[in-house]
């Protein structure tokens, strides 16, 4: 695995850092892979033009804020926030033509591009990502709190950054996640995260979670996403989360 700068290492291994995976379904997917992804919009997102949001990381000694504008169809991805050295930085690049960027776009903004968003529909991800293992392993004790959900476990064989990267997602009736576990496949740190889904909000006919609470090492961790909207096609005006 290739060493980061303290800058994007925190924001994005927390998760690990994902390379966005063609979408495809041709693997078999367990029923509720498919009934996951639908409670979070998926069969309306061919409707998503953009979609707007700020990623927020907060752990003790270090926070971070990362605005985004990301365009599906047209594969571009706009970027506001700050460089390793506390700079405003604003940039706007298609990701197909990720190799003609700057170092600075293709190895620090663009993995942490990916971080967040698979942070903001990661439900989606269950079924579009074909590098992906999907489990359906039945009723477990939840990891926080009290009381019990249906755990779906997702492994990584290809398209991660490191082969192994585990997530476990507990489900409740409605399909909504309560709270995620994820385990690093390799060295890299945090090893274990431990995080609540909850606040969740409606973007257009987008279902977004946006606060995460738990723990990164077994530190205190709160993840957040603020100012999330959605423009959708046929339309310039944004719809706000709420």
């Amino acid at each position: 695995m290739a060493k980061l700068g303290r800058s994007t290492t925190i924001g994005f291994l927390i998760l690990g850092a994902l390379l966005l995976a063609t979408v495809s379904r041709a693997q078999t997917r367990p029923p509720i892979a498919e009934k996951l992804a639908k409670t979070y919009g998926l069969d309306s997102f061919g409707q998503i033009e953009a979609i707007r949001y700020t990623f927020n990381l907060d752990i003790p000694g270090f926070k971070l804020n990362r605005t985004w504008t990301w365009e599906p169809k047209a594969d571009r991805v706009t970027y506001e926030g700050k460089d390793k050295a506390g700079n405003p930085v604003k940039v706007t690049y298609v990701r197909s033509q990720l190799s003609s960027q700057p170092d600075n776009v293709k190895n620090e903004i663009d993995p942490g591009f990916v971080n967040d968003q698979y942070w903001l529909v990661f439900p989606f991800h269950v079924v579009w990502d074909s590098g992906a293992n999907v489990e359906d392993a039945g009723m477990q004790k939840l990891p926080l709190g009290k009381g019990s959900a249906q755990k779906v476990a997702v492994k990584y064989s290809s398209g991660g950054y490191t082969p192994g990267d585990t997530w476990e997602l507990f489900l409740g009736a409605d399909n909504r996640v309560q709270v995620l576990v994820f385990h690093h496949g390799g060295n890299a740190k945090p090893a274990v995260v431990i995080a609540t889904w909850a606040g969740y909000k409606k973007a257009g006919p987008l279902l977004v979670s946006t606060e995460h609470h738990g723990t990164a090492d077994g530190k205190p961790m709160t993840l957040t996403f603020t100012n999330v909207a959605v423009k959708l096609a046929g339309s310039d005006t944004w719809v706000n989360a709420q």
